[in-house]
C-alpha cells in the first residue's frame, strides 16, 4: 500500500510569502490586475504537488470571523495592517486556482488557519497519515511529532526545509516540542500583538524554559531570579499565562478529517484553462496544461498573420452575461508564431526605382499602412530614420531616409501626394506620435485615420495597448522585440541609425504588417460592441487636435520659477527650524522613519501607532492629518512637505523641460491610459499642476503666452460631473436647482439639513459639497465621516437626507449597479462601455469596487467625452475661420488658449457656445472664462 501522506498549506501565510517576493517587481497583467500573490502561490502549490507527490492536500484559510483569541484578548492582531488591496484582490483568484485543481478549501469560523491544520494533522496521525504543516510561521513547532513536520517552502532557489522534533528542539534549545508555547509566552509575538513579559526577549525567554521547564515552573522558582528580570517576571505572571494561552494552538476545532474528500485528484482542466487566460499565466497553462491551453468558442473570429480564421478565441466571463468584445484567451508562448515562421515579403526601398514602385503601390491602394523609424522620442533632438509601408498582409516596404535632413525632408515630401489625398485611409499604431515626426518635416497629414491602439482603447480599456501585446493576444504573433535590434535601455543601448539597414527592414516592415492586420481584426468587433462610432466621431479626430496642440506647447517664464524658487527654499529653511523647535531636537524631516520615532516616542501623540509592513512609524499624510490637533508640529512638518514637493516636483523642474528649439514646454497628452476615457499627459504631467492650495496655485503663473501679442484663456466647465449626474439620472429637484441657476451646493445643503438657502453655513456647504462629489464616487458613511472630520453616525445621517432629497439618484445608482450585473458594463452618454468583469463577484470588497465603478464611470466618461467633443469642434473652427488663436492646453475640466490679443473678443463667445453645445443635456451647462498674462491670472 502506498504511503498517506497530507499535506496541509497555510493559505494567508502562503499567499502573503509570495506577494512580497515580488515587491521591487510586481507582476501586473494587461486588466490592472497585480498578479504576483497569485503568481507565486500557484507555483508554490505546482511545486509541492510534483515534488512531494502528496496523496492528500488540503488548503486552509483564515475566515473574517473573530475568534476565540480576540474574544478573550481585544488587542489580538489589533495592530495590524489591514490587507493589502493586491492580496485582497487576489485572493478569489488564489481560490479558483485551488479549486482548479480539484483541491479542499478548509476554513472554520472562530478559529485559525493554525488551529484548524493542527486538529487535522492530530487527526491525520491518528489514521495513519504522515502530515507536513507548509508553512513559514515559526509557532507550528510546537505541533511536530514522529508524523507530523513543518514543511517551510524553498526560498532562492533552495530546496524545501522539513522540520520534525530534533530541529524544532534546536532551533529553540529545548527538551519537548511543546516548550515552544512556553517560549512564546513569556516572549510574546508582535506580530499578532501577543504581549508576553514585557523586556523579555526570545533569548532570554528560551533561557528561563531551560532553566525552569514551564512559565508554571518559573513562577514556583522566581526567588531565583535577580534585579529587573525578577521583578519583570513576578509584576507579569497573568499576561505570561494569558500569552501562552493566546499562543497555542488548539487541535479540538470542530472540522471533520475526510480522508477521501482531501485525496488529490487530477486537475479540473477546464477550470484552469479559463482562470490561467484571466490571468494571462501563458508559462503557468503550458507548464499544467501542455498542448490542451486552447481557446473556447468566438463569435466574431479574428484572424491570424495567416489569413486563417483564429478559432476559439472569444472567451465569455461567468461573472456577467456579456463578454467584451475582443477578449481573447491567451495561448502558450511556444504557440506563438514569430517573423522566422512566417512567409513574407519586406521590400527595401533604398533606390529610385524602388522609391517608385512605393509610391506606384501606394497610389493604387485605398488603405495602407504608415510608421516611422527614429532616433529615439524626444522630438527636441530625434531624427527620422526610415518609413514603413504596408497594404496587405505579409507584405512590407521600409525607405531609409538620409542622415542629412535637408534630403530627409525631400525624401518625405516623395510621398506628399499620398499623404494629402482625402480619399485614402493611414492606418497606425499610436500614429499621433508619427503624425509628430512628419510635422517636423513640414509634412501634414489629410487621409483618413485608423489608430489600432484607438480602436482596442475602445475595445478594451482596462487592458494594455501595445502593439507586441495585441499581436500576441490577437493574431498569436510575437513580433521583433526593440531590445533585439538595439539593446535594452542604457548607456549601450544602439540608435536605430546603428543597426544594419535590413535588420532594420524586417523590424519596421513588421510592425506596419502586423498593424494593418490588427485593422481588420478590430473593425469588426468594434462593430460588435457599437464602439465604431465613437472612434469615428470622436477619438480619430481628437488625434489631430491633440498633436496640434503637442506641437504648439504653451511658454514658461523660467525666470518667474527661480524666482519663485528661491522662495519657496527661504519658507522651506524657516519652516525646518520651526519643526525643530517645536520637536525639542534636530532631525531628518524628509525621513518617515525618524519623522515617526519623533511624533510616536518622544512625543507620545498616539498610543499604538500605525506601522507599515517594514516595521516603522506610518507617517503618511492621511496619518499626519488626523493627527492636526494633536500637536503644532504635524502642521508644520505637512507644510514642509508640500513646500519641498513643489519646490522639487515643481518649480526646480519646468524649466529643465523647455524645448530650446522651442522655449517652451510640449507636454504628450494620452488618450488610452484612463479606462474612464479621461485625457491624461506627461513629460511633464500637466493634470498635477496643483491648484488646491495657494503656494501651487503660484506655479501657474509661471505659464504665459507666446508673446506680447497674446493671452491666456481659460475656460473651465462648471461643475459638469454634477450636471451629468443630474441629466442622467434625470432628478427633478437637482435639474431644477441647476435651471434655476443656484449654487448647487448651497441647494443641496438646504436639502439637506432642511434651512433656507440663506441660512446655509458655510460648514454645511462644506459637507454638501462633499457629498455631492462623493455620491458620484460611491463614497460611504465611514469615508465621508473621515473627510469630514465627523462621526458615522452623523455621516450616515447626511447621505440618508441625501438620498431622501434626490432619491432619484438613489435609484440611477441602484439601477446602474443592476444593469451592469446583467450586462456586464455600463456606457457613457454617447455610448463609451466600461466592462466590469468582478460586478458578480463573491468577494464583497471586489464586488463593491466594480460597483462604485458602474456609478462613476458613465458619468466620468460622459464628461471625459463632452470636452473631448468641444476640443475637435473648437480645433476646427480656429483653422476654418483662420484665427491666430490656438488652443493649447486640456486640463481635467478645463481648456487654455493662447489668444491673439486683436481677437479676444470674437474667441470667447465661440469657445462658450460650443463649450456648452458638445453635448446637450437637460441642465444647463456653464463655462466659465477668464484671461490674463499667465495662467493663474486667465483661470
Amino acid at each position: 500500500m502506498s504511503e498517506k501522506k497530507l499535506f496541509l498549506l497555510d493559505a494567508f501565510a502562503l499567499i502573503y510569502r509570495a506577494y512580497f517576493a515580488f515587491s521591487q517587481n510586481h507582476r501586473v497583467n494587461s486588466k490592472g490586475l497585480n498578479t504576483s500573490a497569485i503568481f507565486g502561490f500557484t507555483n508554490t502549490l505546482l511545486d509541492v504537488i510534483r515534488r512531494e507527490k502528496p496523496s492528500h492536500l488540503a488548503v486552509v484559510f483564515d475566515t473574517a470571523a473573530p475568534t476565540f483569541r480576540h474574544e478573550e484578548f481585544k488587542a489580538y492582531k489589533a495592530q495590524r495592517e489591514e490587507i493589502p488591496e493586491d492580496i485582497e484582490l487576489a485572493i478569489p483568484w488564489v481560490i479558483k486556482v485551488i479549486e482548479g485543481f480539484n483541491i479542499p478549501v478548509i476554513g472554520v469560523d472562530g478559529f485559525e488557519a493554525d488551529d484548524v491544520i493542527g486538529t487535522l494533522a492530530k487527526e491525520a496521525e491518528r489514521a495513519g497519515f504522515k502530515t507536513f504543516m507548509m508553512t513559514p510561521d515559526k509557532d507550528y513547532g510546537q505541533l511536530v511529532s514522529d508524523n507530523i513536520f513543518i514543511y517551510k517552502p524553498p526560498r532562492g532557489g533552495g530546496g524545501p526545509e522539513v522540520l520534525g522534533p530534533r530541529e524544532v528542539c534546536e532551533r529553540w534549545n529545548i527538551k519537548r516540542v511543546d516548550q515552544v508555547i512556553e517560549i512564546l509566552g513569556l516572549m510574546g509575538d508582535s506580530v499578532d500583538n501577543i504581549p508576553g513579559v514585557p523586556g523579555v526577549g526570545e533569548k532570554t525567554a528560551m533561557s528561563l524554559i531551560k532553566d525552569f521547564d514551564t512559565i508554571d515552573g518559573l513562577y514556583q522558582n522566581t526567588d531565583k531570579l535577580k534585579g529587573k528580570l525578577k521583578e519583570k517576571v513576578e509584576n507579569n505572571k497573568e499576561l505570561a499565562l494569558q500569552s501562552r494561552r493566546l499562543a497555542t494552538i488548539v487541535t479540538n476545532v470542530p472540522v471533520h478529517f475526510d480522508e477521501h474528500a482531501l485525496k488529490l485528484d487530477p486537475p479540473d482542466k477546464e477550470k484552469l484553462k479559463e482562470v490561467f487566460s484571466e490571468l494571462e499565466f501563458r508559462n503557468l497553462a503550458q507548464k499544467v496544461l501542455g498542448s490542451e491551453f486552447y481557446g473556447t468558442e468566438s463569435t466574431q473570429v479574428p484572424v491570424d498573420l495567416f489569413g486563417n480564421p483564429i478559432e476559439n478565441s472569444v472567451t465569455k466571463s461567468k461573472e456577467s452575461s456579456v463578454s467584451a468584445p475582443g477578449t481573447v484567451e491567451a495561448v502558450p508562448n511556444d504557440q506563438l508564431q514569430t517573423i522566422t515562421d512566417v512567409k513574407h515579403q519586406y521590400h527595401l526601398a533604398d533606390s529610385e526605382e524602388k522609391i517608385a514602385e512605393l509610391i506606384r503601390v501606394l497610389k493604387k491602394a485605398n488603405t495602407y499602412c504608415f510608421d516611422t523609424e527614429t532616433t529615439g522620442l524626444d522630438f527636441s533632438v530625434m531624427e527620422l530614420v526610415g518609413l514603413a509601408f504596408s497594404v496587405k498582409a505579409h507584405e512590407g516596404w521600409y525607405m531609409p531616409v538620409s542622415t542629412d535632413q535637408k534630403k530627409a525632408r525631400e525624401q518625405v515630401h516623395r510621398f506628399k501626394e499620398i499623404f494629402e489625398d482625402e480619399s485614402k485611409e493611414m492606418v497606425g499604431q499610436n500614429i499621433k506620435f508619427d503624425l509628430a515626426v512628419l510635422r517636423l518635416y513640414g509634412m501634414s497629414i489629410k487621409n483618413r485615420l485608423f489608430d489600432t491602439m484607438l480602436a482596442h482603447y475602445l475595445l478594451r480599456p482596462d487592458m494594455r495597448h501595445g502593439m507586441d501585446l495585441l499581436a500576441e493576444t490577437y493574431l498569436k504573433y510575437t513580433p521583433v522585440s526593440i531590445e533585439a535590434l538595439i539593446g535594452k535601455k542604457g548607456k549601450g543601448q544602439l540608435s536605430m541609425r546603428d543597426v544594419p539597414v535590413e535588420q532594420v527592414k524586417e523590424y519596421a516592415s513588421e510592425d506596419a504588417d502586423i498593424t494593418f492586420q490588427l485593422k481588420h481584426v478590430f473593425e469588426p468587433l468594434l462593430k460588435e460592441n457599437t464602439t465604431g462610432a465613437l472612434l469615428e466621431k470622436v477619438e480619430t479626430p481628437l488625434i489631430s487636435v491633440l498633436s496640434a496642440m503637442e506641437g504648439e506647447g504653451i511658454k514658461v517664464d523660467a525666470e518667474v520659477l527661480r524666482e519663485y524658487s528661491a522662495e519657496l527654499g527661504k519658507d522651506i529653511e524657516k519652516v525646518e527650524a520651526d519643526i525643530y523647535k517645536a520637536a525639542g531636537l534636530k532631525f531628518n524631516i524628509s525621513s518617515p522613519k525618524q519623522v515617526g520615532e519623533v511624533l510616536f516616542e518622544k512625543l507620545r501623540l498616539v498610543e499604538n501607532a500605525k506601522k507599515t509592513k517594514t516595521g516603522q512609524y506610518a507617517t503618511g499624510e492621511d496619518i499626519l492629518e488626523k493627527l492636526r490637533s494633536k500637536h503644532e508640529v504635524i502642521d508644520q512638518i505637512l507644510t514642509y512637505r508640500e513646500l519641498l514637493k513643489l519646490k522639487n516636483t515643481y518649480v526646480d523642474a519646468l524649466p529643465e523641460m523647455v524645448n530650446p528649439k522651442t522655449g517652451r514646454i510640449h507636454t504628450t497628452f494620452n488618450q488610452v491610459v484612463a479606462v474612464t476615457g479621461r485625457l491624461s499627459s506627461d513629460n511633464p504631467n500637466l493634470q498635477n499642476i496643483p491648484i488646491r492650495t495657494e503656494r501651487g496655485r503660484e506655479i501657474r503663473k509661471a505659464f504665459v503666452p507666446r508673446d506680447n501679442d497674446h493671452v491666456l484663456l481659460s475656460a473651465d466647465y462648471s461643475q459638469i460631473e454634477l450636471r451629468v449626474m443630474a441629466h442622467m439620472s434625470g432628478d427633478e429637484g437637482m435639474i431644477q436647482a441647476f435651471q434655476e441657476g443656484m449654487d448647487i451646493h448651497t441647494a443641496t445643503a438646504a436639502k439637506v439639513f432642511h434651512v433656507k438657502p440663506e441660512d446655509v453655513s458655510s460648514e454645511m456647504r462644506r459637507r454638501s459639497k462633499m457629498v455631492n462629489f462623493g455620491i458620484i464616487y460611491g463614497i460611504s458613511a465611514f469615508g465621508l465621516a473621515e473627510r469630514l472630520n465627523i462621526s458615522r453616525t452623523e455621516s450616515k445621517e447626511i447621505i440618508d437626507n441625501y438620498f431622501q432629497q434626490y432619491s432619484r439618484i438613489k435609484e440611477y445608482m441602484d439601477e446602474c449597479i443592476v444593469n451592469a450585473k446583467k450586462k456586464g458594463f455600463v456606457e457613457t452618454i454617447l455610448g463609451r462601455r466600461r466592462y466590469l468583469p468582478d460586478i458578480n463577484s463573491g468577494n464583497a470588497t471586489v464586488r463593491g469596487f466594480a460597483e462604485r465603478n458602474a456609478i462613476n464611470a458613465p458619468i466620468q466618461g460622459s464628461a471625459a467625452d463632452m470636452i473631448k467633443i468641444a476640443m475637435i469642434n473648437l480645433h476646427n473652427v480656429l483653422n476654418e475661420k483662420k484665427f491666430k488663436s490656438r488652443l493649447i492646453l486640456q486640463v481635467h475640466d478645463e481648456l487654455v488658449f493662447d489668444v491673439h490679443k486683436t481677437e479676444v473678443e470674437k474667441i470667447q463667445p465661440v469657445v462658450k457656445s460650443l463649450m456648452e453645445g458638445a453635448i446637450q443635456l437637460k441642465v444647463p451647462v456653464l463655462v466659465e472664462m477668464g484671461t490674463g498674462e499667465n495662467w493663474l491670472a486667465a483661470h
